[in-house]
């Protein structure tokens, strides 16, 4: 599902014109990047918690050269899901 996918279907699915529920989605996902730039944890109930994590720098060798890079540490965001979306996801078929 891509983004005016999304908002299509909330649209329909709160009765909200595409306009308005373009705005509310804008709204949330830059209160959600700003909540995690400052380094802060956010739980959904019933859908799970995101938080920033630091990967520490690695040490990366290219498998045809041999030529071995230092990655250096980043800041990614980590995805921890629900029991209610993990028991959601056993229950539909697979395709």
């Amino acid at each position: 599902m891509n983004h005016k996918e999304l908002i299509a279907k909330l649209s329909a699915k709160t009765k909200l014109s595409r306009q308005e529920v373009e705005s509310l989605l804008d709204a949330t996902v830059s209160a959600l990047t700003y909540e995690l730039s400052e380094g802060k944890t956010i739980g959904i109930q019933s859908f799970g918690n995101f938080e920033v994590r630091k990967k520490e720098e690695r040490l990366s060798v290219h498998p045809a050269t041999q030529v071995r890079t230092l990655i250096p540490p980043k800041l990614v965001v980590n995805f921890k899901q629900s029991n209610i979306l993990k028991d959601k996801l056993k229950e539909q078929p697979k395709s």
